[in-house]
């Protein structure tokens, strides 16, 4: 029965990776402004896949004249769907083995058809992402729902493993545990803050560092338009429609929540590390506070270097590897405080 167990973590830590790569392309297909690369849903001008030959992109373009192909980010968009799909079919198939093996000790029952559920939302948000035109308040429930089916799959995986798994002594476990959850829901917010700000093309509404623009620390912005979260359907949200002064203050918000979230999570790293007694929990700090110094560092790049592909693709991984970090150590306390 151990055996099984270990084959199922495996598979949903496989899966959890998949996830991962989801949301990495995710990000690049939006910040390389390929969400509209196909502009119906679930196919690609009317077909399973994006128009390459010239016949097929005359076709394409005879039937959505406002939208001509651009033929790289038609398979970009393909490519995330694919990618999505076959996640969704993995992530049912995981289901699938909890029913067949719930009569074992220890096996998930709820946690694997609950992801059911969210992705079958996520591809209705994926849909509407298409159909009301890159609207802000979807593209960003569509950004952290993938977050959230990252996060589950990685619980499951612990949980999964937790027969084979040691169990480390730690001091104030329960104190930890709760600094740690407190810090996991501030993360959450931020990542949400991150989506907004991206999904509203606001990631350069400050282009100084640490300044904002032109030496000002706090210049003009617009806080009712910057938070307004439905401006109506029938918009064309793509590459943005709020004021430069909407912009600037939805950046300087994420800023400040960014300064909010290192402080908070490198705080943590600390008392984790004087905390633990054993290797693997001080070394578990030190990956949250060098994840932290990273994505630090990602994000004054991204101002500085005028949002760099590569580099704003890699703000959004490091922020999934930030909730994943953050998620095992909550588990290994909450095992700690147990055995405590």
């Amino acid at each position: 029965m151990q055996n099984l167990s270990l084959t199922q973590a495996r598979i949903a830590l496989t899966v959890t990776l998949l996830a991962l790569v989801v949301i990495v392309l995710g990000a690049y297909v939006r910040l390389s402004d390929a969400g509209l690369g196909c502009p119906d849903w679930p196919g690609c001008y009317g077909n399973l896949i994006a128009p390459t030959t010239e016949p097929q992109i005359a076709s394409a373009n005879s039937h959505y004249p406002t939208r001509p192909v651009e033929t790289h980010k038609a398979w970009k968009e393909m490519a995330h769907r694919y990618l999505a799909g076959i996640l969704g079919l993995s992530i049912l198939l995981l289901a699938i083995l909890s029913l067949r093996h719930r009569t074992m000790a220890g096996q998930p029952r709820l946690l694997p058809w609950l992801l059911v559920l969210i992705v079958a939302l996520q591809g209705a948000l994926g849909m509407w992402t298409v159909t009301l035109l890159v609207k802000p308040a979807v593209v960003t429930s569509h950004l952290l729902g993938g977050f959230i089916t990252a996060a589950l799959l990685w619980i499951l995986t612990l949980r999964l493993y937790s027969p084979v798994l040691s169990r480390y002594v730690v001091a104030h476990p329960d104190r930890l545990l709760l600094f740690c959850r407190i810090g996991l829901v501030i993360l959450l917010l931020q990542i949400t803050l991150g989506g907004w700000t991206s999904t509203n093309y606001a990631a350069i509404g400050c282009t100084e560092f640490p300044t904002c623009h032109s030496g000002s620390w706090w210049p003009n912005m617009d806080f009712t338009q910057a938070f307004t979260l439905w401006h109506g359907i029938g918009i064309n949200y793509e590459y943005g429609i709020l004021s430069a002064e909407a912009r600037t203050a939805i950046h300087l918000v994420h800023r400040i929540g960014a300064l909010i979230t290192v402080i908070y999570l490198l705080l943590l790293s600390v008392l984790l590390y004087r905390a633990g007694r054993a290797e693997i929990t001080q070394r578990m700090a030190w990956i949250l506070a060098s994840l932290l110094l990273v994505q630090v560092g990602l994000g004054i790049t991204n101002v500085l270097g005028h949002l760099p592909l590569p580099i704003a693709v890699a703000h959004n991984g490091v922020a999934a590897l930030l909730l994943l970090t953050l998620l095992t150590i909550s588990w290994q306390l909450k095992r700690a405080y147990r055995l405590d």
